[in-house]
């Protein structure tokens, strides 16, 4: 009887164990909270339904007048439940120097941004945020993680919250297939 009843406790606590370790497992990047530009916190489940796209973004870099472009993204597909993110990152040849008040005040007045911005983070390397390990693990090359490449590499989350797509960083915001990519999401039903 006595070990009828400490099995059952292992089970138990295996069971618990295991259960508590999937509630933990992050299986979407909508499931995470972040600092968006001036501080405060922002909670991506708040985007669950929509179709996003989180970009690494910078503004001392060549591919930053692609900035210009994302914002015309945002602007023909937000009525129909698109978001772009974007996320300023410095891993890069220190492309994006500045504090979170200077690259909101960049954005804003030089490219007229008025998609979500987030403060600025570390999306590759050492410090790396959970998000950015959660997106370069659900797009894998070949088997292998790839991490990030360099600024405005885009990531497109469908409206179920999976990454369906990811994106060079020269791929321009008006690509024929990221644009292809982003109307499919959009048409698929909220759920």
């Amino acid at each position: 009887m006595k070990a009828l009843y400490i099995g059952a406790l292992a089970a138990l606590f295996g069971f618990a164990v295991t259960c508590q370790a999937e509630d933990k497992k992050v299986t979407s990047p909508l499931e995470y909270k972040m600092k968006d530009i001036d501080g405060k916190e922002y909670d991506l489940s708040k985007l669950k339904g929509k179709v996003v796209m989180f970009v690494n973004v910078a503004s001392k870099c060549g591919l930053t007048p692609q900035y210009k472009g994302l914002e015309e993204l945002y602007e023909k597909y937000q009525k129909d439940g698109f978001v772009i993110i974007g996320v300023p990152a410095n891993e890069f040849g220190k492309q994006e120097p500045g504090t979170d008040a200077e690259i909101k005040e960049f954005c804003t007045g030089n490219y007229k941004v008025t998609f979500p911005m987030m403060s600025k983070v570390v999306v590759k390397g050492e410090g790396q945020v959970p998000l950015y390990k959660t997106l370069t693990e659900a797009t894998p090359k070949d088997g292998k993680v790839e991490p990030i490449s360099w600024n405005f590499e885009k990531f497109l989350v469908g409206r179920d919250g999976k990454v369906v797509a990811r994106f060079s960083p020269r791929t321009e915001p008006s690509d024929e297939a990221l644009n292809k990519a982003v109307k499919a999401e959009l048409a698929k039903p909220a759920k």
